[in-house]
């Protein structure tokens, strides 16, 4: 059974309740009961927290033994080198999430220290996002992807 894990930044704790017309009125544990429904033959982990610290530890505790990552590191994404660093030490292969798209939003958030470290990026989908990354990231063994 494949392993995945969802990992989400600062300030995504408040999904539901944080600027709905941006970020919309669902709170991500209930997402994340249906898209353990949608994939019940994979085990799904989630983690959460608004410590960068958290994160690279979860990283690094799942780098070597889970098959997948998809990240949503929040505002780390536009500052946090060590979160790159992190993505890079691991073999897990990474995709990052956005709900909405950042390229519409203000200039600093148009630059992601994650990107090049991540087999690609899904951003202004919504929670939606987050099943394409997973599929995505279960399709990887049938498809030959090269990152450069």
């Amino acid at each position: 059974m494949k392993k995945i894990l969802i990992l989400n930044g600062p300030n995504l704790n408040l999904l539901g309740k944080r600027e709905p017309g941006i970020y919309g009125n669902q709170s991500f544990e209930n997402y994340f009961k249906g898209l353990k429904n949608i994939f019940s033959d994979v085990e799904l982990h989630y983690f959460q927290s608004n410590h960068e610290g958290e994160l690279l530890d979860k990283i690094h505790e799942t780098g070597f033994s889970f098959d997948g990552l998809v990240i949503n590191a929040g505002a780390l994404t536009h500052t946090s080198v060590a979160l790159a660093d992190a993505l890079s030490a691991v073999p897990m292969p990474a995709v990052e999430v956005h709900i909405s798209n950042i390229h519409k939003r203000e200039a600093f958030r148009h630059h992601s220290f994650l990107s090049n470290r991540c087999h690609g990026m899904i951003c202004g989908l919504g929670l939606q996002g987050y099943e394409l990354a997973v599929r995505y990231l279960l399709d990887l063994d049938a498809k030959p992807v090269t990152i450069t």
